[in-house]
């Protein structure tokens, strides 16, 4: 099964397939505390690096959709990732049977609206292309991903415990109105 991954271009960003040269920035954004801190606040070490890059590439060859490499214009690397996957957590089958979104921004990018961009990007392709409920899990302390999450119109379905942090599942049924 061989599938494409479609480039989308906004005004900022490049979201595009991950490439083979994309993995020591892909590694050294996910070794970042400030990436990490609300995602179970352990930095990756490249092994577990590796396997999440290698995941995101089969994303798209079995499912259709997963994950793009978010590269802003003129930019020399890639400045995290958005798009969707499953994930299987075990946490219902109101959360698990459904794609989940995510977006991850390395510390430069951050506070300038880019997470919010590539997002609505994604979420327009998504909306296109493949259709349906999305679900998203965030921890409750992070404000500017859940701001993400709210104008792409998710609602909290409730809060849960993941990998012994908290965390709040949410749901989307299709593009907010």
């Amino acid at each position: 099964m061989s599938r494409t991954i479609p480039t989308i271009n906004t005004s900022r960003l490049t979201l595009r397939g991950m490439r083979p040269e994309d993995f020591s920035r892909f590694a050294e954004i996910w070794s970042m505390p400030e990436v990490v801190e609300y995602i179970n606040g352990e930095a990756w070490p490249r092994s577990k690096a590796w396997d999440a890059f290698l995941r995101n590439a089969g994303h798209w060859q079995i499912t259709g959709f997963g994950q793009w490499a978010i590269h802003r214009h003129r930019a020399p690397d890639m400045s995290g990732q958005v798009g969707f996957f499953y994930a299987k957590r075990d946490l219902g089958e109101d959360f698990d049977s459904f794609p989940e979104a995510g977006w991850v921004l390395s510390p430069d990018a951050h506070g300038q609206g880019l997470g919010m961009e590539a997002a609505r990007a994604a979420h327009d392709w998504f909306d296109r292309v493949v259709t349906g409920r999305l679900v998203c899990m965030i921890a409750p302390e992070h404000k500017a991903s859940l701001r993400i999450a709210e104008a792409m119109g998710y609602e909290v379905m409730r809060d849960a415990e993941f990998a012994g942090s908290a965390a709040r599942l949410m749901a989307r049924k299709g593009p907010p109105q």
